[in-house]
């Protein structure tokens, strides 16, 4: 069973999520409160207080509190695990990425959208305009409001279904 559009219901769907893509903003996506920890803190410090907040990384401040690294659930397996190191021995400094991009909660989705399909991230610092981090943003999160765009009837769709284009009538 398909859903049928108005043409002017269709139009004006097309134009909210139009508008959606270009103009919302990453505070629209409800960033996530970060989970912030120093350079000397440990993998293992790491990976408890990932997995106690439900989230995919930690971002590393420095003495002032400014972003100075992230710690993602990828650095885990390709710079601790898959070199054989110790997790409970190496220290964040040692396996971060140091001086990640970061955005502000102002700045278009769509752009967050684009760095992370440009450079491969899954997971993006937010930060004040003191690079003191506010906020994390994941592609769970952009993911999350791309399905809030779609009305119910495309969402429900079934595999080879199609959308009834507006004046098209079915016979079956």
């Amino acid at each position: 069973m398909s859903e049928f559009f108005e043409d002017e219901a269709y139009e004006a769907g097309l134009q909210e999520v139009g508008s959606a893509l270009l103009g919302d903003t990453i505070n629209t996506l409800t960033p996530h409160d970060p989970i912030c920890l120093s350079e000397s803190m440990t993998v293992h410090d790491a990976v408890v207080r990932m997995l106690s907040g439900k989230q995919a990384a930690v971002l590393i401040v420095d003495g002032e509190g400014r972003l100075s690294g992230i710690f993602t659930e990828r650095d885990v397996l390709t710079r601790v695990v898959g070199r054989g190191l110790d997790s409970r021995t190496v220290l964040l400094g040692q396996v971060m990425t140091a001086q990640p991009e970061a955005l502000s909660p102002r700045d278009r989705i769509c752009y967050a959208v684009h760095q992370m399909s440009v450079a491969g991230y899954r997971t993006i610092p937010l930060v004040d305009e003191e690079r003191k981090p506010i906020g994390v943003v994941t592609v769970s999160h952009v993911i999350k409001w791309l399905a809030d765009l779609f009305p119910e009837a495309v969402l429900n769709l079934r595999p080879g279904d199609t959308i009834k284009q507006p004046g098209t009538l079915d016979a079956g």
